[in-house]
């Protein structure tokens, strides 16, 4: 046998070892395993749809979302659930409320039970982790405070949460309060003769929520963060299109006008952010030869405290330039934080205004109660104060009932670390547990009932007190991962609720479809048309300028 032979043989030996151990490995990835995964979980008493070669049940989750999607919700019911989450609906009245279900072939145990979510998020939280977001959503997130795991997570959270502690968020009131009234004054023109408009509040307060999120994020950059956002708002509109499109391994990757505009977009971002930072920290450059830079920041270390204000670009570049956090916070991390705040604030606090909105026009009687309530704290002509706010007791009543009912985030999902045992259950490593927030919310045996109907009146001791387990209220998650923006939502939910109150009666408009879908949050597929006709007294409602400045 000569040697060009052997060497032939050699490389197809090499070869077919190689496919041999793909093929090995695709095995044990796409039928070995999820068959072990599925064994261990029945011996336990835990069932579910049965696993099919590498799609899992992913053929009939589709179909079900398909059909559930397919026609607007009869008689605007808050029966939600069938719809928003069909498979779970459809596999718990199978299987029970604790199932695996396969997502391709990765399994998840699906888990309602507040007692089993309690051990997951709070007393024995060290065993799990966040798990990685789809491609698309973490391009839209960034790798910010949303992501990060660990050491650098907490590092991260420290610094930025007193921008969302409660007395600073009450400082920016008055910002929030001029924004509100500079939305309603844009409709003013638009009204008929008899003081009405048709307004689709799922665009409006998507622009509303952007003012103060800008403001929260860059404070006296307000500015040029604006310009930021509104390009990471065109990226989120490329990436959200994407989303809706069939799935292809490694599209993001293609070349693509979309991918190519978005890549653009994103190089534009990070320079500009890069820029204010620089900016915010006072560089100049002395010298474009030899680029000298001198630093006049007031966030120097040597500083015992900052004098820029608590917003998120500021307390995070004092950080950077701390000699604690120094090696723990980069630009980038800077750049991605920001980043973060404006995907996660936007989304999260404009979905809860319209859907807080689209339930008032849908019950009248708690929109009486509600503006009744505004018009004695509040007067009909002034802006309410930071006390005022407080004392809403209804309107927060309500705020929490659309978050039981339609909370932003339908469902979230947790890693186990380690092999653990969850209430008696044997969770092995590497395992995903999906949390289905709605359904939990939705309970009847938790809630009553009346669980799937617009009932504000359960709040009314209090959140530990509204249902039957003091953990079956999340629409912002549970635990040291809470989400850390929930008080600036719930305040500007708040505030705009109680402008627009003090000025408008409102109701659905007839062209309104009731269909809440999820694309990443809980959103109306056909948007929120609601009719706003001008209160009598709105006439003489001139906002007093000195209100705005307390």
């Amino acid at each position: 046998m000569g040697p060009e032979v052997l060497i032939s043989w050699v490389k197809l030996l090499s070869v077919f070892f190689i496919v041999s151990v793909f093929g090995l490995n695709m095995v044990v990835l796409l039928w070995w395993r999820p068959r072990r995964i599925e064994d261990h979980f029945s011996k336990q008493g835990i069932r579910g749809p049965p696993y099919r070669f590498f799609i899992g049940n992913v053929k009939e989750l589709v179909s079900m979302m398909l059909t559930a999607s397919s026609q607007p919700m009869p008689n605007f019911s808050h029966n939600i659930l069938p719809r928003v989450l069909s498979f779970y609906h459809h596999w718990k009245k199978i299987y029970g409320g604790t199932f695996i279900v396969w997502f391709g072939a990765t399994g998840r145990l699906t888990v309602s039970d507040p007692d089993l979510i309690r051990e997951i998020f709070t007393s024995k939280s060290e065993y799990y982790e966040k798990n990685e977001a789809h491609p698309l959503i973490k391009q839209l997130e960034g790798d910010g405070l949303l992501s990060l795991k660990g050491e650098k997570w907490a590092h991260h959270r420290k610094i930025i949460a007193p921008t969302f502690h409660m007395e600073n968020l009450k400082s920016m009131i008055p910002v929030m309060a001029s924004t509100v009234v500079e939305m309603l004054e844009e409709w003013r023109p638009k009204m008929s003769d008899t003081g009405e408009i048709e307004i689709d509040v799922s665009n409006w307060f998507q622009t509303l929520t952007e003012d103060v999120i800008t403001r929260t994020a860059f404070g006296s950059s307000y500015e040029e963060g604006k310009a930021i956002f509104k390009l990471q708002a065109k990226q989120m509109l490329l990436a959200s299109d994407a989303f809706q499109k069939v799935f292809i391994p490694g599209y993001r990757f293609l070349p693509t006008q979309r991918n190519i505009n978005s890549w653009r977009l994103n190089k534009v971002i990070r320079k500009s952010l890069m820029k204010l930072i620089d900016q915010r920290r006072g560089t100049k450059i002395l010298n474009d030869d030899s680029k000298k830079i001198e630093k006049i920041s007031c966030y120097s270390s040597n500083s015992s405290s900052s004098c820029g204000p608590k917003d998120l670009l500021g307390l995070m570049i004092q950080a950077s330039d701390t000699p604690s956090f120094k090696s723990a916070i980069t630009p980038q991390d800077i750049v991605e934080e920001c980043k973060s705040f404006f995907f996660a604030g936007k989304q999260t606090t404009s979905n809860l205004l319209t859907w807080t909105t689209v339930l008032l026009a849908m019950h009248p009687q708690w929109q009486v109660r509600a503006r009744d309530e505004v018009l004695k704290v509040c007067g009909a002509r002034d802006i309410p104060t930071k006390d005022d706010v407080v004392k809403l007791k209804t309107l927060s009543m309500i705020i929490n009932e659309s978050l039981r009912l339609y909370p932003p985030t339908v469902a979230t999902i947790r890693r186990a670390k380690t092999d653990v045992d969850l209430g008696g259950y044997k969770i092995p490593r590497g395992t995903e547990l999906l949390i289905p927030i709605l359904a939990v919310h939705h309970d009847l045996a938790t809630w009553g009932n009346d669980a799937n109907e617009f009932n504000p009146a359960r709040f009314s001791d209090g959140v530990a007190r509204a249902a039957k387990h003091p953990l079956a209220f999340i629409p912002f998650g549970l635990g040291v991962r809470t989400c850390i923006g929930q008080n600036l939502a719930v305040l500007h939910a708040k505030l705009a609720l109680a402008i627009i109150l003090q000025r408008f009666r409102f109701k659905l408009s007839p062209s309104y479809q009731h269909a809440p879908t999820v694309l990443i949050l809980l959103h109306p597929q056909h948007g929120a048309p609601i009719i706003f006709q001008r209160l009598e007294e709105e006439e003489g409602n001139v906002v007093d300028p000195a209100r705005l400045k307390e």
